[in-house]
């Protein structure tokens, strides 16, 4: 995989924070002409520095108004037993990250739902259903204060 220089980086930071630019724009901003540009932006995603292009949904519009930072502690640790339990929450449309994480417990899921009843339907119903969980642990979020998808570039 390459390197990147300054003016990669400050593609990357421009596409960042609004992805819909065009070459053409974010040539102009970091002071190239279009077609050089438009090849570095290619490269950055061919060499995988820019992993896909999306749009970021409010998730209130949508009615999803409660997030929940889940950690599980699971009750035993086969390699089999792992790769069932990470496809299993892949696959819940309700999980938006997963991390596997150092400590008492193994797992931090971050669950969105519509409420409180819906998130305790999602706990009960599939959730649990999944085989060597011991325990799950449920904070409920109060307030976002900060939830970003850019990277410090700098």
């Amino acid at each position: 995989m390459g390197e990147i220089d300054p003016t990669d980086r400050k593609i990357l930071k421009l596409l960042q924070m609004n992805a819909s630019l065009t070459a053409t724009e974010v040539a102009e901003r970091v002071g190239l002409s279009q077609s050089p540009c438009w090849r570095r932006i290619n490269r950055l995603q061919q060499e995988g520095f820019i992993q896909s292009t999306q749009a970021i949904v409010n998730r209130h519009k949508v009615g999803l108004d409660i997030v929940v930072l889940v950690n599980i502690k699971l009750s035993s640790h086969g390699r089999k037993m792992l790769d069932e339990f990470e496809q299993a929450i892949v696959d819940f449309s309700e999980v938006v990250e997963c991390w596997t994480i150092s400590g008492a417990m193994d797992y931090s899921l971050r669950v969105v739902a519509k409420n409180i009843g819906s998130y305790e339907t999602f706990l009960r119903s599939k959730l649990l259903q999944l085989p060597h969980i011991q325990e799950a642990q449920s904070h409920f979020t109060m307030r976002e204060v900060k939830n970003v998808t850019q990277l410090p570039l700098d």
